[in-house]
């Protein structure tokens, strides 16, 4: 059974395995630790992780990343529109209200879903996965933001699961850098917790956590984020800055050329990279757009200076987390910052003036979400035994429930689950009702969530059914806030004992409270239909035609990698033969098989570069086994030589060994035993003479399958002469 961690960034991914020795990254088909979040598409194959990468340049409108920023998103969200506005492929809205993408693939026009092409690229790095470990990949723990809805949260599944994964939990970016934090430490107190701000500085967010530690324990206190700073938009400044320059100073238009936009963001990011180290940094490249070089050059105060206003936000969400937490500033004992855009030096300046002290860096900025998700994977599998470690996790927005319209719960607005509610968590809800109804899970702080979302999560249809008296029935509904983040109903009942209670009012309970009859009372149970719906969710249905395409485009592309290794083998096949005959076997081919060979292997190579060049896996088979045909009559002499040389030498020593081991045996049984050693070694002088006299160019009198099979009789003769006496 595997045991596997995803971290799916905005960016790049990184994928950890748990082995018995510990926790390792794995690396890519470029022995890479970090595998880009890309997929394109080309002429007749996609190209994903770091091929699609490689192909964002050539290919930019059928090239699509940054799909965190889309998952689970309505297109007419305004940061989607911001988003959209950068990206060079084209969007538009779906029936639902989501995010259609549109590109040329296979010479025809498709539209994909995020969720599609997001399982395209968890197929990617699962085949990635399998054959590092060399053995089948299901099971598995994701990373996610924290400030994920509801939607996103089951997009991410469906995605997973078209793509082949199990994932037995979604664990938040934070948590999983929390518990591969704490798990290891040994150094906590023991008379009170020790609080820790995590703060994550990822491509796209920033993500801020207060945790609080101890011995074989961890409690998350506060989530915070803010989903629209991350390092990327450290890049964007950089790329206005530039664009702008570029105008000015070349009179070229970059935003009119979506070429050129992918390569100055690409350089922008270099860039800025750069500027971490160094106070000062040039920026060229060659040939950007209408056939000019361009050149740039910036120093660290002003990139900080034009990066002010995002500077400026940086404190906001971790001030959030430590109010929300409710700990004094004295109260934390330690800061770690993490995240790919957590390297710029102005970043670190002002979270120590913000916590009065400098941020550490003890965990691996990349890989410590990958790495936090195989663990809680280990801990979830019965393969791995790992130390007893409570994971407590927090729910970063309210949730509240309505029926028909009306709240359930006792506050006005219905809320079930706070903000900071531990889960995976349940609560009973108690409802009187007499025939079909309706409930409503909803967000109840738009102010919690992400800029745009919609409070909405999902309604839940119970029912039809019956009751026996005209009096409303008591309604038992179990409803889970589940492993995942996710609200679901799993069960509801229809309850009759002998006490009316039809004029109760609806409520609910924690789960831990007793919800069974006194001693004595009849009770009757009736398991209730549940029917459920998410708006903008996948359907069953849907979600097994997608898990069709793309197993059909997966062995596709699969089809096309056999074919292009074909060609390549046969391409290979005729320099390298063509060099052997003017080298090695030169002396084994005659002339006319030297010219018949010269002339397949010429009309060979000139087929490939022209007509052959797009063929099937089957037509370059054929034609390398042609090749074959006549080549391998040389290639046998050649490869015969030596084989018959050894092949002598083994039936020499073979003689040498019974005649001496003979000189111990009785009269007649040695004279039996040296008789067959001397017919062999006759036999092997004759017809060595007769080979010798032969030219390299024809076809042995003697092979050395034929020496060999001399060696085996006469072994198999001398030892059975030797075992009976």
């Amino acid at each position: 059974m595997s045991v596997i961690g995803f971290d799916v960034g905005n960016e790049n991914c990184v994928i950890a395995v748990v082995r018995q020795r510990g926790i390792d990254v794995i690396l890519n088909e470029e022995s890479k630790r970090e595998t880009p979040a890309v997929v394109s598409f080309g002429e007749k194959q996609r190209f994903l992780g770091s091929a699609g990468a490689a192909s964002a340049t050539m290919n930019p409108r059928s090239t699509i990343s940054q799909l965190k920023r889309l998952i689970g998103r309505k297109y007419t969200e305004q940061s989607v529109q911001n988003d959209l506005k950068l990206f060079p492929f084209e969007t538009s809205e779906g029936a639902d209200g989501g995010i259609l993408i549109h590109l040329q693939y296979m010479h025809e026009k498709h539209s994909f879903s995020p969720i599609q092409i997001l399982a395209m690229l968890f197929s990617h790095l699962k085949q990635i996965a399998e054959k590092n470990i060399e053995t089948q990949v299901s099971d598995c723990v994701i990373g996610i933001p924290s400030y994920f809805t509801d939607l996103q949260r089951r997009c991410y599944l469906h995605a997973a699961e078209i793509g082949g994964l199990k994932p037995l939990r979604l664990i938040h970016d934070c948590t999983a850098t929390a518990l591969g934090y704490g798990i290891y430490k040994t150094d906590f107190s023991a008379g009170s917790p020790t609080n820790v701000v995590i703060i994550d500085i990822g491509h796209c967010d920033t993500q801020v956590v207060v945790a609080s530690f101890e011995h074989g324990h961890m409690k998350i206190l506060s989530h915070a984020f803010d989903s629209e700073l991350g390092g990327r938009d450290f890049d964007e400044v950089l790329f206005r800055h530039f664009a702008r320059n570029f105008r000015e100073q070349y009179n070229i238009d970059v935003y009119s050329n979506a070429r050129a936009s992918v390569r100055l963001r690409a350089a922008c990011e270099k860039l800025k990279k750069v500027l971490s180290a160094n106070m000062e940094a040039p920026l060229n490249i060659e040939c950007l757009m209408d056939e000019k070089d361009v050149r740039g050059y910036i120093r660290r105060e002003e990139f900080e200076k034009l990066s002010s206003d995002l500077l400026e936000k940086i404190s906001i969400p971790c001030q959030k987390a430590l109010l929300d937490s409710g700990l004094p500033l004295n109260n934390i004992h330690n800061i770690e910052l993490v995240g790919s855009g957590s390297r710029i030096p102005a970043i670190t300046k002002i979270l120590s003036s913000l916590f009065g002290r400098e941020p550490n860096r003890t965990l691996n900025a990349s890989e410590c979400v990958a790495r936090g998700c195989a663990l809680q994977c280990a801990m979830l599998s019965p393969t791995f035994r790992v130390r007893e470690y409570e994971v407590q996790d927090s729910y970063p927005f309210s949730i509240g429930f309505a029926s028909d319209g009306v709240p359930i719960c006792s506050p006005s607005n219905g809320t079930l689950f706070p903000k900071g509610h531990p889960f995976p968590s349940v609560k009973m809800l108690t409802l009187h009702r007499s025939n079909t109804f309706h409930i409503e899970a909803f967000y109840t702080n738009q102010n919690e969530l992400p800029s745009g979302v919609s409070t909405k999560i999902s309604t839940f249809m119970i029912g039809p059914f019956q009751v026996a008296h005209s009096e409303k029935a008591k309604i038992k509904v179990r409803v889970q806030l589940n492993v995942h983040g996710l609200v679901t109903i799993d069960s509801v009942s229809l309850v009759e004992d002998q006490v009316s209670d039809c004029a109760a009012e609806d409520s609910f309970t924690d789960k831990s409270e007793s919800d069974e009859p006194k001693k004595g009372k009849a009770i009757k149970r009736q398991d209730l239909p549940i029917s459920e719906h998410v708006d903008g969710a996948m359907t069953l249905a849907e979600l097994s035609i997608a898990q069709g395409k793309e197993h059909q485009f997966s062995e596709h592309d699969k089809e096309v990698e056999r074919t292009k290794d074909k060609k390549n083998t046969l391409e290979a096949y005729v320099y390298e033969t063509r060099n052997k005959l003017l080298n090695t076997y030169r002396s084994f081919a005659n002339d006319l098989e030297r010219d018949e060979i010269s002339s397949n292997l010429q009309q060979t190579e000139e087929w490939l570069y022209e007509d052959g060049d797009d063929e099937s896996e089957q037509v370059y088979s054929e034609k390398l086994e042609d090749l074959k045909k006549i080549v391998d009559p040389v290639e046998h002499r050649y490869m015969d030589e030596e084989a018959r040389a050894q092949e002598t030498r083994n039936l020499l020593n073979c003689i040498v060994e019974y005649r001496t081991a003979a000189e111990s045996l009785p009269a007649s049984e040695r004279d039996a035993v040296i008789n067959e050693c001397d017919k062999a070694e006759q036999w092997l002088r004759d017809k060595s003479q007769q080979q010798d006299s032969l030219p390299k160019n024809a076809n042995p009198i003697l092979w050395s399958t034929e020496i060999k099979k001399k060696a085996d009789i006469l072994d198999a003769m001398c030892k059975h002469m030797m075992r009976s006496k």
